[in-house]
């Protein structure tokens, strides 16, 4: 009852001061409990709706029209488990929009995404159409279901029509939702539904990239999840030999559930690392505290306490504080939880239902008092070696800590803590001290800056500066400054946002298309070969500029080293698993006798032309897909080219910058074998301007409805609309740093408020007056934030430097000078508002406290 009594009886005076520090734990328990309670809710909602989102039990897919022998294996399976089946045809297609006679300015043109379906389609799940009975009738009346987005887009209306091919359709319906469509999917690629059955012909023809795929339904599968698993299982031997791919429920929903737990565990991360921070400020606040309480704890000593017994009493505090902390966060992310769903919602296929989850409270609540605890014991530690005589004589300090094996100790268990939960979330030892050592390294980098911002601070003062400034610098480096503290949480948490906006700023900035560049912003695909004059020469009579034109042909890998495809595909160890969708991978492939200006050959040779009947033939491919695949200069390729067997050697490999808005391509073959091969083509111009696009548009799909244009500027403004919404997702998950790290501040300027109050009181007693006094303090913290702004704008550059050499393979770096300008001056302002607020009142303190030594 000692210890309780004792630390109950000495916390009364600083509980209001302890609140902060309460707060500091709240904001990362807080992300990681709303973070987990989503994340849960999410799996339940997509374990609950995963039929209507797969629409079916199992799904045939392929990328060749159904034959007759894959049609009766269809038969086949529906005669061993009863059901009923729908069928889909999904491409992208230039759709045009004629004007409507009410308004001769509204139409246009738009790549779409064509669904042409037949069937009662779909066999699960839901479109919601307006009207409602749309979806019921439009097969049977040979019309259309046009996505909502489109139809305001081009100011046409439910009755007007859409043209796909050459073929018209009245718009039935509007389409207002999709079961499993993401905002995001409908943002990359708005829809319209057609009847198959009066589908134009061109539009399959060779050379069309034209997924194809059966859906079915069977009787009895909502009672018997195994159901689809058994069916095909049953016909796996005859769907391989036919080279359809098939997928049933249990499988997607396993891929669906990965994906999202993935997106979770990362954002935890982002939880964590704010949880790390708050216990930075924990670990500050303690040690603050403990060396006001070393007359204390002295006096407990001097009346028989023992040091173990003064630990146990602090022990105790910081106990209850980490918990209320906890407590504190884990409703607050209940909370926050709520907010999820505006904020993550357009990337996630379900409509989330929000529940109470338990199991993730309570883990909150335990890695919360965890963290507490164990960055508050290394400061805590002292207290056992503070020595009686302290209570007599002010100037007998604690023993040196350096040689105490305890604080090696704990601080083990807390860097063990910490890779372990890393070790959780990422499920790689590898992946986990990564994660450690890039927080380590970037709170390393913090604390030499501090170090180095007090060194040059004590020495280099200058002479001629105000008092205010010299007073303000000092600051910096005297007993109870806020220097290291600040610098880990503002340092860290700018370093978090501004590598990310940095980063966002390099890829826009790839892909932009400048004004009077000669980088394509129209690119035209699915051109015939008898087409290839003809389409050329229209552009070039609507005034665009033709820059090039480049043949594809398809083809699949057959074999590696002699080692067929499938048997590589059942061996788990022969390859990275990235890259398995390699091996089922559909190329498109060109031949030509030259690098481009977006490759670059990193290994190997070039080589431009063969023989046409050479048997061995050389080609370069891609390095990083060649990584992935684990092969080099001098692997076998074997490739069916169309039904027609092709055997190759790698030459060369190529570094390919995929950002450039430019054809490029995994496997590069010389001019030569490929020159008869049945082939498609594409076609890259510069329109240059708005009006010269949308004329090409009109002029491409009216003569050769079959060809679809990409106009690269639409891209880009996709590209940048996507970036913003995953850049909110990530600012707001960062905003629990910045938070963490603003309440971190005014927890620190609580905690010095003694030395804060003998400082003004004396400053005020020698003469100065109270606006000095406020300018020393606005001189310190506006150096403070301006030091926290720079030293995390270094570690953001070089971040987002690294993140662009070498996860996006970019080989130049454009600063965004205006987010780091606005960092620069935000964050010393944003400092200064909170040193100032926690300093309020006091410069009103009369004389008399300090000579009462009330603080």
């Amino acid at each position: 009852m000692f210890i309780l009594n004792t630390a109950w009886r000495d916390s009364r005076r600083m509980r209001r001061r302890l609140f902060l520090f309460v707060a500091s734990m709240a904001l990362g328990v807080a992300a990681l409990v709303a973070i987990r309670s989503f994340g849960a809710n999410v799996e339940a909602s997509v374990t609950a709706q995963a039929r209507e989102l797969f629409g079916a039990d199992l799904e045939i897919e392929s990328r060749q029209p159904f034959s007759d022998d894959s049609e009766a294996l269809i038969d086949s399976v529906l005669a061993a488990f009863p059901g009923r089946q729908a069928g889909e045809a999904s491409f992208a297609s230039m759709a045009l929009f004629p004007a409507p006679e009410r308004d001769s300015l509204a139409g246009g043109t738009r790549l779409v995404n064509v669904r042409a379906v037949e069937g009662a389609f779909p066999l699960y799940g839901s479109i919601e159409t307006t009207p409602s009975d749309a979806l019921s009738r439009f097969q049977e009346q040979d019309e259309a279901l046009v996505a909502a987005s489109l139809l305001l887009q081009y100011g046409v209306e439910i009755g007007d029509s859409v043209q796909v091919g050459q073929r018209t359709y009245r718009i039935a319906g509007r389409v207002d939702g999709v079961t499993g469509q993401t905002d995001m999917g409908e943002l990359v690629g708005p829809r319209v539904y057609l009847p198959y059955q009066s589908l134009d012909p061109a539009l399959l023809s060779t050379g069309s990239r034209v997924n194809y795929a059966r859906t079915l339904a069977f009787d009895g599968a909502e009672t018997d999840d195994a159901l689809p698993e058994r069916a095909r299982a049953a016909f796996a031997e005859r769907f391989r030999a036919r080279n359809l791919d098939v997928e049933t429920l249990a499988s997607v929903e396993q891929e669906w559930s990965e994906a999202l737990g993935d997106l979770g565990r990362y954002l935890e991360l982002v939880g964590f690392v704010a949880l790390l921070l708050g216990g930075l400020g924990v670990a500050s606040a303690v040690h603050v505290y403990i060396r006001q309480k070393l007359d204390t704890v002295a006096t407990l000593r001097c009346l028989g306490a023992t040091g173990g017994q003064a630990l146990a009493v602090y022990a105790l505090q910081a106990a209850a504080m980490g918990l209320a902390g906890a407590t504190l966060g884990a409703a607050l992310g209940v909370g926050v939880q709520y907010l999820l769903p505006a904020v993550l919602g357009a990337f996630l296929p379900v409509d989330v239902e929000i529940t109470l989850v338990w199991p993730a409270v309570f883990q909150g609540l335990a890695v919360g008092f965890g963290v507490a605890l164990l960055f508050a014991l290394l400061p805590l530690l002292a207290v056992r070696r503070v020595p009686p005589l302290r209570a007599i004589r002010s100037d007998a300090v604690p023993v040196s800590a350096r040689r105490d094996p305890w604080r090696w100790l704990a601080l083990g268990v807390l860097v063990a803590a910490v890779v372990g939960f890393a070790y959780v979330q990422l499920g790689s030892w590898r992946n986990a001290a990564f994660f450690v050592g890039g927080t380590a390294a970037a709170l390393g980098a913090l604390t030499l800056a501090a170090a180095a911002v007090r060194a040059v601070a004590r020495r280099l003062v200058p002479r001629g500066a105000s008092y205010t400034l010299r007073q303000g610098l000092a600051n910096l480096y005297r007993p109870g400054n806020q220097t290291l503290v600040l610098l880990l949480t503002l340092g860290l948490g700018t370093f978090l946002i501004l590598t990310l906006l940095l980063t966002e700023h390099v890829l826009l900035d790839r892909v932009s298309v400048p004004d009077g560049d000669a980088r394509p912003d129209l690119i035209l695909f699915d051109i015939q070969a008898d087409q290839q004059d003809g389409i050329a020469a229209l552009v070039e009579e609507n005034g665009v500029e033709v820059l090039e034109q480049t043949p594809l042909v398809t083809m699949r890998l057959r074999a590696i080293d002699g080692r067929s495809v499938e048997e590589i595909r059942e061996d788990s160890a022969a390859l990275n698993y990235d890259a398995r969708w390699a091996l089922r991978h559909e190329y498109r492939s060109t031949h030509r006798s030259e690098l481009t200006d977006t490759e670059e050959l990193v290994e190997g040779r070039f080589v431009g032309e063969v023989s046409a009947d050479a048997e061995i033939i050389p080609i370069t491919f891609e390095d990083e897909l060649a990584r992935d695949l684990r092969i080099g200069v001098g692997t076998r390729l074997s490739w069916d080219v169309q039904g027609v067997p092709m055997e190759t050697e790698i030459a060369g490999l190529r570094r390919v910058d995929w950002a450039r808005p430019q054809l490029n391509f995994f496997a590069v073959f010389p001019d030569g074998p490929l020159d008869d091969a049945p082939r498609f083509g594409t076609l890259t111009a510069r329109a240059g301007s708005d009006e010269a696009s949308a004329r090409v548009q009109r002029a491409v799909v009216r003569a050769y409805p079959n060809v679809s244009v990409v106009d690269v500027g639409m891209v880009i403004g996709l590209i940048e609309r996507i970036f913003d919404r995953v850049a909110f997702v990530l600012q707001f998950m960062a905003l629990f740093t910045i938070g963490t790290g603003l309440v971190v501040l005014a927890g620190a300027v609580l905690v010095a408020r003694l030395q804060r109050i003998q400082e003004a009181v004396l400053l005020r007693t020698l003469g100065a007056s109270r606006p000095q006094v406020r300018r020393i303090f606005v001189a310190e913290y506006a150096l403070l934030g301006l030091l926290a702004a720079v030293t995390g704008g270094v570690l953001a550059l070089g971040a987002a430097w690294a993140i662009a050499r070498y996860a996006f393979l970019l080989t130049t770096f454009e600063v965004g000078w205006a987010s780091l300008v606005g960092v620069l001056i935000g964050v010393p302002l944003l400092t200064v508002a909170i040193g100032l607020a926690g300093s309020r009142g006091l410069l009103e303190r009369p004389p008399l406290d300090v000579l009462r030594g009330e603080g």
